[in-house]
């Protein structure tokens, strides 16, 4: 997706944002690693703590850290689902850069599930109310270099929400497959657009109509940084197949409900 919403000088301030965080001494980091966000999906995540590869259960060679919907303390919606306040280390401008970036990203997002809304015949804001308060992750990548023959930067795998907005470096290493073949091919990088991945629970809700895409990361030759925007609906909204999508292939599950199942995978045996 070309001529966004997303500011090259946000971009740019969120690349470097990362930056500072990663080069952090490991001790730093881990006082905001995500066991402490109590099943919330927020905080650090170090080498190793994940395996996107449910199959083979290869650890991936990454460390990210996510962020969540902010919210004050006193909200009265603490303690639902995927509900927590976010953990921030304490480096300069951090907290500011990676909620404005939140923030550009969700509104991009609901925008586009606005075209996919008209695609189905629906009425166009028939997502809006669905993404209002979403269990949406903003997610800071960083691969080391490695020998792509020998590690894994992030495993094979679909992504769980319903959209995903991706911006890369320019790095080489992820590559996506498509259904049924045997070959991963190269993502071309195009030059300040964001990759825009279809995530399972949208292929869930369209009962198969918008398909997502394998992919993966292989260790790259120097190190990848990438920014992701995973775009969960809110907890409470039913994921069902949508009206004029068919006779329901799939039963009707809470997002909250489903967002757990995946990710109780990903890090299941990987502490």
């Amino acid at each position: 997706l070309a001529h966004h919403d997303i500011q090259d000088d946000l971009v740019s301030a969120t690349f470097a944002a990362g930056d500072e965080f990663f080069a952090l001494p490991n001790e730093q980091k881990d006082s905001v690693a995500i066991h402490l966000s109590g099943g919330t999906n927020r905080g650090y995540a170090g080498q190793g703590s994940e395996a996107l590869d449910e199959a083979s259960g290869v650890k991936d060679r990454k460390e990210a850290f996510n962020v969540g919907l902010e919210m004050e303390p006193d909200d009265p919606r603490m303690g639902e689902p995927f509900r927590a306040a976010n953990l921030w280390p304490d480096l300069p401008d951090f907290r500011e850069a990676m909620l404005a970036y939140y923030d550009a990203a969700l509104a991009q997002g609901v925008a586009l599930h606005r075209a996919i809304a008209l695609d189905l015949a629906l009425d166009e804001t028939h997502f809006d109310k669905s993404f209002d308060a979403p269990m949406a992750t903003l997610r800071l990548l960083h691969y080391p270099a490695g020998d792509a023959a020998a590690s894994i930067g992030a495993g094979a795998h679909t992504d769980y929400g319903s959209l995903t907005l991706l911006m890369s470096d320019g790095v080489g290493g992820l590559q996506v497959k498509r259904r049924g073949a045997d070959e991963w091919s190269d993502v071309p990088h195009v030059p300040g657009a964001l990759i825009i991945n279809i995530g399972d629970c949208l292929m869930r809700w369209t009962n198969d109509t918008y398909v997502s895409t394998p992919h993966r990361v292989v260790a790259p030759p120097k190190r990848r940084r990438s920014i992701a925007f995973f775009l969960d609906p809110n907890p409470d909204v039913e994921v069902a197949a949508l009206p004029g999508t068919g006779t329901p292939r799939y039963p009707a599950i809470a997002a909250s409900d489903y967002l757990a199942s995946r990710l109780a995978a990903t890090y299941e045996g990987t502490s």
